[in-house]
């Protein structure tokens, strides 16, 4: 038995007390479907992705795809997601990588908010990744949008790893919020965000969110929050310490972390975490 307020428990009262959300089981089983669809047509928008759950026998109009879509965060690449609109009277930042040599741990973070299908409901994972060994820093499972679980994996990732140079994000409310943008200022951290509809300049963690699906998030169908974050968990310590990357030789991400890490620190005594 899980006993909420014991010292050690990672998981957050938001999610340990997860309640699915109001959907039919047909619009979630719609959704999924866009989910599985949509990294391999990510040019299809919403008239696109109707004619094509229409043609595998589903009824549905735009208007109930849009709604679906939007819900889960999820747009064509030539648009901006729903989860990447700044709100209103946020300040956006210019995006600072073009023509620059990422090379080095800790130079360049990125982060990104990703859609978690479930079998009776659906959650949201946030990731903060390092540019340069594509390491998985820090993430969060959250059933709601807004800044805080971002702020938490911001705020772990840092702990543990130190800072960024330069955080790149795309433009969405959570990382235009004054939570996520003041984290970073009073730490010294240059803020960078992509440009409006510019899908590929957050290529690396977009690459992660289509391997974890994959490899997954669509062989299960989780129950509930403590279920998902337990899968997510699993996953990741695969993906940091033992999945071999092609961009990095074939050797995984924290072997490569650690290693360029020493390298460009030589002097000085590292504590090494997962």
């Amino acid at each position: 038995m899980v006993e909420p307020d014991h010292p050690q428990l990672s998981i957050a009262r938001s999610s340990f007390y997860y309640t699915p959300k109001g959907e039919t089981e047909q619009n979630l089983d719609l959704m999924r479907q866009i989910d599985e669809q949509l990294p391999e047509t990510p040019f299809f928008g919403v008239r696109q992705m109707t004619w094509h759950l229409r043609n595998d026998g589903h009824l549905v109009n735009e208007k109930r795809i849009r709604r679906l879509m939007r819900l889960m965060g999820l747009m064509p690449i030539y648009q901006k997601p729903n989860t990447s609109r700044p709100a209103k009277g946020h300040k956006t930042y210019p995006y600072l990588l073009k023509g620059l040599r990422v090379d080095r741990p800790n130079q360049v973070w990125c982060s990104d908010i990703t859609y978690l299908p479930m079998r009776r409901g659906f959650l949201y994972l946030v990731a903060i990744m390092d540019w340069h060994t594509r390491k998985v820093l820090a993430w969060r499972v959250s059933n709601t949008l807004e800044a805080d679980f971002c702020v938490e994996a911001l705020n772990e990732a840092i702990d543990k790893f130190g800072q960024p140079e330069i955080m790149n994000t795309d433009q969405g409310s959570q990382f235009t919020s004054l939570a996520w943008t003041g984290r970073l200022r009073r730490t010294g951290v240059r803020i960078s965000m992509d440009g409006k509809g510019r899908f590929l300049d957050n290529i690396f963690i977009e690459r992660l969110w289509r391997t974890l699906k994959y490899e997954c998030v669509y062989l299960h169908a989780w129950e509930t929050g403590s279920e998902a974050k337990a899968g997510i968990r699993k996953w990741m310590t695969f993906y940091n310490h033992q999945r071999p990357h092609s961009a990095l030789g074939g050797r995984p991400p924290a072997v490569v972390y650690w290693l360029r890490k020493d390298e460009t620190q030589p002097d000085q005594q590292v504590r090494r975490v997962a």
